[in-house]
């Protein structure tokens, strides 16, 4: 297997939101991830206002966008204070294959120490088993819990 082309990892711009967007509703459906765009876009939007919260990225490889990664700050006293949720990482299908994800992966996981985090934590689909599989080679762990939501008054999720 030859090896993966380098991947470099840039701040979105807001005005490549919609291209964000475009990509982030090939994600959804893929993943079956129902899409509630506006509420979506007001996250993204703050996300893209204040560095504090996070970061929303594009994956590059060889001058051609091939991702994106979406990375937010949170705080859990069992995590040992502020640690990183990698909330969204998406490689194009065209671009499977070639240990790219891997490598956005890794990137998600750089950006993170870089900025102080001593964990990352992410969320799987269950009908999604490759990418678990990808984060389990790569030293997640299963830590066998459920992830429960509550949508407030006004939420449509």
């Amino acid at each position: 297997m030859s090896a993966a082309p380098a991947l470099a990892l840039r701040p979105v711009r807001h005005g490549e939101l919609p291209e964000l967007l475009d990509m982030l509703r090939r994600f959804y459906v893929e993943d079956r991830i129902p899409l509630d765009e506006p509420r979506v876009r007001r996250g993204l939007e703050q996300l893209l206002a204040d560095a504090a919260l996070g970061a929303v990225l594009f994956a590059e490889a060889e001058g051609e966008r091939v991702g994106y990664l979406v990375l937010g700050w949170c705080f859990s006293i069992e995590q040992g204070g502020r640690h990183v949720l990698v909330d969204e990482l998406y490689l194009e299908p065209a671009a499977r294959g070639r240990g790219l994800g891997a490598a956005l992966l890794a990137a998600a996981c750089d950006w993170a120490r870089g900025q102080g985090a001593e964990v990352a934590r992410l969320e799987v689909n269950r009908h999604n088993p490759r990418a678990k599989a990808l984060y389990l080679r790569h030293g997640f762990r299963d830590d066998d819990r459920d992830i429960l939501s509550l949508a407030f008054a006004g939420d449509s999720t």
